[in-house]
């Protein structure tokens, strides 16, 4: 079983990079749904298939499926710190900054060399402070 769930998650990966995002969205439903099964997967596999599950509904504009796959990428590995980036770029978007601060302060926790997390933050805290300098 663990050659044929790596098999799928390679095959996934690969799907994902050539962005053929039905397939490898599909191989990723698949791989998940058989490690939370079997439980025989290694935590950061598993973090990496919710993962990148997520971004696919991300690019899809399903932010609320997308903020599910990313909390159960935390869950599975919370050292992974790209799932709190992802998840914080969301809850920026939504206009939900303390949720924001929060994931991006999270993931410069677990990689302070993280510069995108980085410059994410500023721009919350600078947004954050223009909304309420506008009273709102």
């Amino acid at each position: 079983m663990e050659e044929d769930s790596s098999q799928i998650l390679n095959h996934a990966h690969d799907q994902f990079t050539k962005h053929n995002f039905r397939s490898a969205e599909e191989l990723y439903t698949h791989f998940i749904t058989s490690c939370l099964r079997t439980r025989g997967c290694d935590a950061k596999s598993l973090a990496t298939a919710l993962n990148n599950r997520g971004q696919i509904k991300y690019l899809r504009v399903d932010f609320r499926e997308a903020i599910e796959d990313y909390t159960s990428a935390i869950d599975a590995d919370s050292q992974f710190e790209i799932p709190f980036y992802n998840r914080g770029l969301i809850h920026y978007r939504l206009g939900f900054f303390e949720d924001a601060i929060s994931d991006f302060k999270q993931a410069l926790k677990l990689n302070p060399d993280f510069e995108d997390a980085r410059i994410s933050l500023q721009q919350t805290h600078l947004d954050q402070q223009h909304r309420i300098s506008r009273g709102y």
